[in-house]
């Protein structure tokens, strides 16, 4: 039998535990903890001082820890929220950034930057849902009608940008018409498991049981949880398409099911939130520090160029289509409402190790790109949150933006 070795695995939860420590003993600086960990793998990998590898634990951990990110992703959306004029807005907005992405895309091609214009341009339109939700939440804005605009703009990114990357790059080399078929099929099956699931969660038998052995040593729910979870991501797989695709439907799919209206299972979504971040997807960030080209990024001119080229199309792909909010919630909200929806990491980072596989991208470009990313998380939200102390309280224009057909 081979030997495992858990050293680095050892060294990584390290990582993962004392990252957050010292920044809440520094809570005036409002850094999410995932840069630190991009920062230290970086620090700690085979850039910097070499002490730490990706050994066959580590990148097994740190693929269920990017399975995960992508299921709470999808826990995260509130479908009640993806109708009248949030779902007309934010789709609109999603529309208009698909179009910008896709012209900046071409003109970081031409200026010799990428030679995959689309890729570069599915990496821009995301937004990171799990980082915008906490800032919202914490400035008290999560309710509202501007808040939920937000999350909805997020959220059809997030779907939107996953769904395009599966679609247009993927390890099957099958034509696009194809794969939409496929998806299309795909889309059915999972329709099929939400359907059953919802029924069978109306079932008193089961229901009462569940209800029984939730709390438990069993965890039932967390066990089903973490079953539908694997089980779509293997069904995404069989479909020729990314895990993360799999992993985000898996999320969605309880997040319309489970709505929980009788409140008879209030520590769900925690116990959920405590598995992921409190053990796989840090493990995740911290080797995404480690896989970090950065000889690739630093050995030319025209590689560091890039960091502040991305970081302005970020902001421009998504942050400029948010003015279309402006009618309802005002230019200043418009404004920290295009600032949180340029805030992009997760996403780039599984994109970017994506590309790499594919040999659609180059190690320069997408240590640029993880840098750009980097920079968004740390500056965006920053701002953001002092444009949204200084705006006090929410404005009657945007209270009054209920889901009233348009």
């Amino acid at each position: 039998m081979t030997k495992i070795e858990f050293t680095n695995l050892f060294i990584v939860t390290v990582v993962a535990f004392l990252a957050p420590l010292l920044l809440g003993f520094v809570p005036k600086l409002r850094m999410p903890a995932i840069v630190l960990e991009i920062v230290a793998g970086i620090i700690l990998g085979p850039a910097v001082l070499n002490w730490v590898h990706v050994d066959e634990p580590v990148a097994i951990m740190a693929l269920i820890g990017l399975v995960f990110l992508l299921f709470l992703s999808g826990l995260e959306v509130d479908f009640g929220q993806l109708r009248g004029r949030r779902l007309k807005l934010a789709g609109m907005a999603f529309g208009l950034s698909l179009v910008i992405a896709v012209a900046a895309g071409f003109t970081v091609k031409a200026i010799g930057l990428t030679t995959t214009p689309l890729f570069v341009a599915i990496v821009l339109v995301a937004t990171a849902i799990g980082v915008v939700i906490p800032v919202l939440k914490d400035s008290g804005q999560i309710t509202t009608g501007f808040g939920q605009l937000v999350v909805a703009g997020a959220s059809i990114a997030e779907f939107g940008a996953i769904v395009l990357l599966s679609l247009l790059f993927s390890e099957q080399s099958t034509d696009v018409m194809t794969k939409v078929l496929l998806l299309g099929g795909f889309a059915i099956l999972v329709l099929l498991v939400g359907v059953s699931i919802w029924r069978a969660e109306r079932w008193s038998l089961l229901s009462g049981t569940l209800k029984m052995l939730q709390d438990t040593t069993a965890q039932i729910r967390i066990r089903g949880a973490f079953m539908l979870l694997i089980g779509i991501a293997v069904l995404a797989d069989f479909f020729g398409f990314e895990l993360i695709l799999g992993a985000f439907a898996a999320g969605a799919i309880l997040s319309v099911v489970d709505r929980d209206s009788m409140h008879t299972h209030k520590l769900f979504h925690a116990k959920l939130d405590a598995i992921g971040f409190g053990v796989f997807i840090p493990i995740f960030f911290i080797t995404s520090g480690l896989r970090f080209d950065l000889s690739a990024l630093v050995s030319s001119t025209a590689a560091l160029v890039q960091i502040p080229i991305f970081l302005i199309a970020l902001l421009v792909v998504r942050g400029l289509p948010a003015f279309l909010y402006r009618p309802l919630v005002g230019t200043q909200r418009s404004i920290i409402a295009g600032l949180l929806q340029a805030t992009s990491l997760p996403f780039i980072v599984a994109a970017t190790q994506i590309g790499l596989g594919l040999h659609v991208l180059s190690q320069s470009t997408a240590a640029a790109l993880v840098a750009a990313g980097l920079l968004s998380v740390i500056i965006f939200p920053a701002v953001a949150l002092t444009l949204l102390k200084r705006a006090g309280a929410e404005p009657e224009t945007c209270a009054m933006l209920v889901d009233q057909p348009m």
